[in-house]
């Protein structure tokens, strides 16, 4: 049995029904930010009294950081080896290509970032002092003996991530390994608690729009138009990073056997849906249809590897925490070393396995990865003022970065196309977005 959380209620067969501030929490952010701006500008001392509500919205976003991302990826890899031993060769290719095109698109944003320096010229030292033992500086084997937690409660009361994640994986590992009885109930219970968490975050997401207005309000009150133009260029960065990373999946297509163009343009209007919507969940019946039918993918392949895909799977996430996360630390005058760029890496590839299922998963992740740096997370009420640019983009490569996963493992398992197909089922997972 497999658990897979679901952050909205839905119709029996039929999408995510949304309540009305979650289907306009967009434009409430929108509005938050212009507002938030005008503030700042125009009445300086009232932008800068508005601190403490952005204070209060990361102090609840780190509240249930710990917890969520530990019930996640438990939960992620019991669902995992449970998988890999019903299903074989699909599961362990897919999954070998999961990591591997997370891996490739977190190095993809820190090079970006290399290039572009979208974070230079922003200030947000003063948005929070850097703490002594922030994971910047260690040396390598500090780095890896760290990693294994001597005390996982003691790691859990101090938000050590890294050692959290571990913990998690090793966990999920041993659920999958110890039977149906034992496994799957305390499966049950993670499951409840991921669910409680969700509910919570989708509390706390809905007040974002005060927390972007009194972010805003702050950052032009303390500092002007600079922080605005360095967002801006961050925004500029990852779309420049997501056509690169399509211009690979290009090359994988390619080497499968397709003409990327002809791909593409098949699935252009599951595109387009993702990137107006922001939802993978509404391209998920669209694309199978187009890849059992158009081309011909066996529906074995494709109701295996593309519900995984949306889980587990998301390219476009994954540059964008490292380009996020990277920003932040520049925009704190910090050069990135070995070990940070490690942290980013391994947090990064576990984090987007974990997060994928939740509401507004892209910020979380990306607040999971600033605590297991030791930086600062006040800056996410920042990122959060331009997340909706940002949740386009990243959503529609995710959509193709699973589409690109499709064609290469039924490639690699060397499929037969003389499979009947089916009409495909209206399965689903929620994607990474704010609502």
């Amino acid at each position: 049995m497999n658990f897979n959380a679901h952050s909205t209620d839905r119709v029996p067969g039929g999408p995510a029904r949304r309540s009305f501030l979650a289907r306009t929490l967009p434009a409430q952010m929108l509005i938050g930010l212009v507002l938030g701006c005008l503030i700042g500008h125009f009445f300086p001392d009232i932008g800068k009294s508005l601190v403490p509500l952005r204070d209060a919205f990361i102090s609840a976003l780190r509240m249930i950081v710990i917890p969520l991302v530990f019930a996640s990826i438990s939960l992620g890899v019991y669902n995992m080896g449970r998988n890999i031993s019903v299903l074989g060769r699909i599961i362990g290719a897919v999954f070998i290509w999961f990591f591997l095109a997370t891996g490739v698109c977190i190095s993809l944003g820190l090079v970006l970032n290399a290039v572009f320096h979208p974070g230079v010229g922003a200030d947000l030292s003063v948005a929070g002092a850097i703490p002594a033992q922030a994971g910047l500086k260690i040396n390598l084997a500090q780095f890896l003996i760290e990693l294994i937690p001597t005390n996982i409660v003691a790691a859990m009361a101090q938000q050590k991530v890294l050692q959290v994640l571990i913990f998690g994986i090793l966990f999920g590992a041993a659920l999958s390994k110890i039977g149906q009885v034992g496994g799957e109930s305390v499966a049950h219970m993670l499951h409840g608690v991921q669910l409680a968490m969700m509910k919570i975050v989708q509390w706390i997401i809905s007040l974002a729009p005060l927390a972007v207005l009194a972010a805003m309000a702050w950052l032009f009150a303390s500092q002007g138009a600079a922080t605005i133009i360095a967002l801006a260029k961050l925004v500029m960065t990852l779309y420049i990073g997501l056509a690169l990373a399509v211009v690979l999946m290009w090359v994988v297509m390619f080497a499968c056997g397709h003409n990327p163009f002809s791909v593409t343009r098949n699935i252009s209007g599951a595109l387009l849906l993702a990137f107006t919507t922001r939802s993978s969940e509404a391209t998920l019946p669209i694309l199978m249809d187009i890849l059992e039918v158009k081309m011909r993918v066996p529906n074995r392949i494709v109701s295996t590897v593309l519900p995984l895909g949306y889980s587990f799977n998301q390219d476009g996430t994954s540059l964008y925490i490292s380009l996020a996360v990277a920003f932040v630390v520049e925009a704190h005058h910090i050069t990135l070393t070995l070990p940070a760029i490690l942290t980013i890496i391994v947090t990064g590839l576990i984090a987007t396995k974990g997060m994928a299922n939740v509401s507004g998963g892209g910020l979380l992740a990306a607040t999971t990865v600033l605590v297991a740096l030791g930086l600062p997370v006040e800056s996410v009420a920042i990122l959060a003022a331009i997340d909706i640019f940002l949740d386009m983009g990243r959503t529609t490569i995710n959509v193709f970065g699973n589409t690109v996963a499709v064609l290469l493992v039924n490639r690699l398992t060397k499929s037969r196309s003389e499979e009947p197909t089916r009409a495909p089922t209206s399965l689903a997972q929620t994607d990474d977005r704010t609502a």
